[in-house]
């Protein structure tokens, strides 16, 4: 390709190039009038203003008016009414056992018995030495009554006698020792020992529960401290018996409050003589206050975020910002206090693109129907369309 061609390209090109840089400006330029209205045509709007927004679609529910029952739910432990862990007091070898594993044994009743030989030849050995004491303090009371013996001998020979008994008992305490026994009716647990164990003091033996009643723990928020009442009644649900609803009875209330939680540690009791429930199992509690009638409630989603609590209700379709005053929480509901009527209707869905006094069109489940043609106007219509 010769010179003059290749110049002849590059014009071509950079006119072309020119011409759609010109396109491009000329179909990016605002114009500087509007086309003329045509005559007959809608005025156009004063001021050059937008026309007006149409109504935002929002949806809506109303205001209902419902009786619950005023209560609190927490999470507790389920303890025994008495529990103990069995341990003997003196070292020995286990020379019988009175239970069996499991089982319902009554106050008194001998659990494992220690070998107590040796005990039981020292309480001999008391008991003969007493013996000897009292014989000789009655023979010295005689022989002081006939001037035979001094009134010192008399009082040595009864600190004798004394020390005898105190021996006595003594024995019979650590023979007792070596007999262990149930300090109150319940269920013994699993044992670890057999006969011919030795064991030393204080090693554990067996544990053994009162399951009869049950103690249901449980803590609730300070705020509620106000309103707990010894003998309100507490209903107790386990996850292993989720069918059924057990009866407490609030019992006691500990007088000082959980400075980390900040919550109230409580206390009932639990009627457990079918033996359904047992210690150490987790419960869902539920306090009970009362009844409450004609608590308004609506949806959680009906509250604007942020700032005080407000919703926005409907009034001739449109938004009215209102404050309210909130209470107790259930089920995705939440109770109105102050602010709101039974029937009054609240947007749940859409507030965030809302403002005072704005236009709305409420659809969804809790909208009001929509308005039906007057009877003149529809009869008009169904002549006009040739009915």
């Amino acid at each position: 390709m010769n010179k003059n061609t290749r110049f002849g390209v590059i014009a071509i090109a950079l006119a072309g190039l020119l011409g759609l840089a010109y396109f491009a400006y000329t179909a990016n330029r605002a114009p500087a009038e509007g086309p003329a209205a045509p005559a007959g045509g809608p005025a156009k709007p004063a001021g050059g203003g937008a026309p007006a927004s149409f109504p935002t679609a929002v949806e809506v529910a109303k205001v209902a008016s419902s009786d619950f029952a005023d209560d609190v739910a927490a999470v507790g432990t389920l303890k025994s009414n008495e529990s103990v862990v069995l341990r003997p007091e003196t070292a020995g070898r286990v020379a019988s056992i009175g239970f069996k594993d499991g089982t319902i044994v009554a106050r008194g009743t001998v659990l494992v018995v220690l070998d107590a030989a040796i005990q039981e030849a020292e309480l001999q050995q008391a008991r003969a030495n007493l013996a000897l004491a009292k014989s000789s303090y009655d023979r010295n009371v005689e022989l002081v009554g006939k001037k035979f013996l001094s009134q010192q001998a008399l009082d040595s020979s009864a600190a004798t006698l004394k020390v005898q008994e105190a021996a006595v008992q003594l024995a019979e305490a650590k023979v007792a020792k070596m007999r262990i026994k149930a300090p109150f009716t319940g269920m013994v647990g699993l044992r670890n020992v057999s006969v011919g164990d030795y064991l030393k003091d204080g090693q554990e033996l067996i544990n053994i529960e009162d399951v009869a009643t049950l103690r249901v723990d449980f803590k609730l928020p300070e705020n509620y401290l106000g309103r707990i009442v010894k003998g309100q009644t507490v209903e107790v649900v386990s996850d292993a018996l989720p069918s059924e609803r057990f009866k407490a009875v609030l019992d006691a209330v500990d007088p000082m409050v959980d400075q980390n939680g900040r919550a109230i540690s409580a206390r009932a009791r639990l009627d457990n003589a079918k033996g359904k429930l047992r210690p150490g199992m987790f419960v869902r509690v539920r306090l009970l206050f009362g009844e409450r009638k004609g608590v308004l409630m609506v949806p959680e989603q009906a509250i604007v975020p942020g700032g005080l609590p407000a919703v926005f209700k409907v009034v001739d379709n449109k938004a009215s910002l209102v404050k309210v005053k909130l209470g107790v929480r259930r089920t995705a509901q939440v109770e109105v206090v102050e602010g709101l009527a039974a029937g009054d209707l609240v947007v749940t869905a859409g507030q965030l693109k809302l403002r005072d006094g704005a236009a709305v069109r409420p659809v969804g489940e809790g909208a009001p129907p929509a308005p039906t043609a007057p009877k003149a106007e529809t009869a008009k219509a169904e002549t006009a369309s040739g009915k």
